[in-house]
């Protein structure tokens, strides 16, 4: 991902994640940071869908946001970004794979074990009376 990708998602951010504005966690530092990690699935018609993640020292492949456009759910794009992600996650070290979701996000929890990660609500993972999903899965 580069930053231009990211302006790009930006711009055309209700196509990945409807009403929600996830704005918020979509930093420019993370991709100057971390763009070797972070993918996009780009077409003549745009970025069907990205992945923003990296591995940590613990060894383990974080992914931060995966998003597919609204005209691509369902193609298996959201798989085949896992899947490169773990590859390159393994390639630089990494033992294990983590994602975090709000407990609310059904979505998030059925594609995430759908895909062979385990899930564990986590009280006050982001705060007090804050819990969130866990899941983590082998590289």
């Amino acid at each position: 991902m580069t930053v231009a990708d990211l302006n790009r998602i930006l711009e055309d951010m209700p196509r990945y994640w409807g009403e929600r504005d996830m704005r918020w966690g979509h930093l420019f530092p993370l991709v100057h940071e971390f763009g070797a990690t972070c993918l996009v699935a780009d077409s003549p018609d745009g970025i069907r869908g990205y992945l923003m993640g990296w591995v940590n020292p613990d060894r383990v492949g974080y992914v931060h946001f995966i998003a597919t456009r609204e005209d691509a759910r369902g193609t298996g794009l959201g798989r085949r970004l896992h899947a490169e992600f773990a590859r390159l996650a393994a390639q630089l070290g990494a033992t294990r794979l983590k994602a975090i979701t709000s407990v609310a996000n059904t979505g998030s929890v059925a594609f995430h074990t759908g895909i062979g990660f385990a899930a564990e609500v986590v009280d006050d993972y982001a705060g007090p009376g804050e819990p969130r999903v866990v899941f983590t899965r082998a590289v």
